[in-house]
């Protein structure tokens, strides 16, 4: 059975957050999707132990952001590869409070929904939200990010929690070796470089200054392996 095959499936890039009294938080997903127009209703996927999902099941209430196709990389791996329960994820973040009084993610975003859950679908390591719109505008134009854009162009990696993660077997090696971040996963290609990062296409992962950060996630170069 050939897993990839689920790549072909439509996904988008969201930040989903929701809060616990005054305790407020947020991550990446790519499973929000609207079930029904009459009431309108969304069910999002958000895997067990993260912290959001904590927050959706004791206040009922979430808010999705729809992320813009230029969202920087940084900015998805603030909310996909770090922990709410060791940070604040939404320190120096822009957010207005809903209706809901969830936490509304603008930066980078193009829109945004907020719901309030009506239903709740056990599916083994996820749960499947389901929430009738409580409140929805459009921020600004602009092309939103898809989970193919972000893979395919932005080389974005996902994280092992998310409903659309399937292992990979590690590629061989280039004429120039590439190197796997041992934190996120997210591959530096030297013929690709880091435009994000000011690293010119052709640069080897050796020529990369030492304070140079891992563009999704931040780790630091250190934490990188050769892919061997």
């Amino acid at each position: 059975m050939n897993l990839k095959a689920l790549y072909k499936l439509g996904y988008g890039l969201y930040i989903v957050s929701s809060r616990n009294g005054d305790r407020l938080n947020g991550q990446i997903a790519n499973t929000v999707f609207q079930v029904t127009s009459e009431p309108p209703t969304i069910a999002v996927s958000i895997n067990k132990s993260n912290l959001t999902h904590e927050f959706i099941k004791e206040s009922k209430v979430l808010a999705v952001s729809v992320l813009s196709q230029d969202t920087p990389l940084s900015f998805i791996g603030h909310f996909g590869f770090k922990s709410g329960r060791d940070m604040d994820k939404l320190e120096g973040i822009n957010y207005k409070a809903g209706v809901t009084q969830a936490p509304v993610v603008t930066d980078n975003a193009l829109a945004y929904l907020e719901a309030k859950v009506i239903q709740q679908v056990d599916v083994g390591t996820h749960t499947i939200f389901i929430g009738e719109l409580a409140g929805a505008d459009v921020l600004k134009d602009g092309e939103p990010m898809t989970y193919a854009y972000y893979h395919q162009v932005k080389r974005g990696t996902t994280p092992k929690t998310a409903p659309s993660y399937v292992e990979e077997k590690k590629e061989a090696v280039p004429k120039m070796a590439k190197y796997r971040c041992t934190v996120c996963g997210w591959v530096y290609d030297p013929e690709l470089g880091d435009s994000d990062g000011g690293i010119k296409p052709g640069t080897p992962f050796e020529e990369i200054p030492d304070d140079w950060v891992c563009p999704v996630c931040g780790a630091a170069k250190s934490d990188f392996e050769r892919m061997e």
